[in-house]
């Protein structure tokens, strides 16, 4: 669940980094927080890409 949330995120900020530049600070927030997820995942032991 995890997971897919921060791929989603992910794949959000990317859209938004490359079509709207202009939203910048809310598209890098969505970075933060998907990198977050991903190291909660690292940190209780589970697979990070499953």
């Amino acid at each position: 669940m995890l997971t897919t949330i921060g791929f989603i995120l992910i794949v959000l900020w990317l859209v938004g980094f490359i079509g709207f530049h202009v939203v910048g600070g809310f598209i890098h927030i969505l970075l933060v927080i998907a990198v977050v997820l991903f190291l909660i995942r690292i940190i209780r032991g589970e697979n990070p890409l499953k």
